[in-house]
């Protein structure tokens, strides 16, 4: 197998970036990290996201990855720099969320931006959220809701949504989906909020920037990929699990987000 790009995300929302990823980058091979064990990052302490996201790292390098693509808000703001630092080496490509897409599209539109607690109150973001305010924003850390998604139970979703989100209801024209296990909820979003607003996630933007690095570097994979790997690895039972058709993943990666 050629060397394959590694992802990885506190769960499955994750798969969410991959999905775009595979779209513009299809003749690469990939292994997906999905700590859910640790799910979710968004309530811990910077120290323990650094650590958690540490270990990770040297396990895909240790699988020959390539490059490194953080799929998690949280630890995206939490933990780059500190691996970008670390790991000189290798292209580390983090996510953040997409507020600045609000400005350069939407920037007169009632905004509200869903992330986790961690995102919320991290460095990282605020820097952007002060740069790009368009001053009509409502920031809602979403305390345990990709926790529930990861769950998968699709009556404590909803409820979770019309409980927090109630008050935005027809006041909202923009979302910023600052969590990737949130697109995984975009059609229960909308009943909550109505159906004319407009999502801005990050995944699109980061699978172009991936595929620039690649170019750049020389790293791209141009040779015909007739046998595309897509590896999963599951940290939900407490120890890796490999499987090249884990159902719950190819699950996600089909559905139309």
């Amino acid at each position: 197998m050629d060397e394959p790009i590694g992802i990885f995300d506190s769960g499955i929302g994750g798969v969410t970036v991959l999905k775009e990823i595979v779209k513009i980058l299809p003749k690469e091979n990939y292994i997906y990290y999905s700590d859910s064990a640790n799910n979710p990052y968004g309530d811990k302490k910077d120290s323990e996201i650094i650590e958690i996201c540490d270990k990770i790292v040297n396990k895909l390098i240790n699988e020959k990855c390539k490059a490194i693509v953080i799929a998690c808000n949280t630890a995206s703001a939490k933990a780059s720099k500190y691996l970008r630092e670390k790991y000189k080496n290798i292209p580390i490509i983090a996510i953040e969320p997409a507020y600045k897409m609000v400005y350069d599209n939407s920037y007169e539109k009632p905004t509200l931006v869903m992330a986790t607690k961690g995102t919320i109150e991290s460095e990282k973001f605020n820097l952007l959220f002060k740069k790009y305010n368009n001053h009509k924003t409502y920031l809602l850390p979403c305390i345990g809701l990709a926790d529930i998604i990861e769950s998968g139970d699709t009556n404590k979703i909803k409820n979770y949504l019309n409980k927090n989100l109630g008050i935005y209801k027809n006041r909202i024209e923009n979302v910023v989906l600052g969590c990737t296990h949130y697109p995984l909820i975009k059609k229960e979003i909308m009943q909550s909020l109505g159906d004319e607003i407009q999502f801005f996630d990050g995944a699109t933007s980061l699978a172009r920037h991936l595929k620039n690095i690649l170019e750049e570097k020389e790293m791209l994979n141009k040779k015909k990929n007739k046998n595309q790997n897509i590896i999963f690895i599951d940290t939900s039972t407490k120890k890796d699990i490999r499987v090249l058709k884990e159902k719950r993943f190819y699950e996600y990666l089909k559905k139309d987000l």
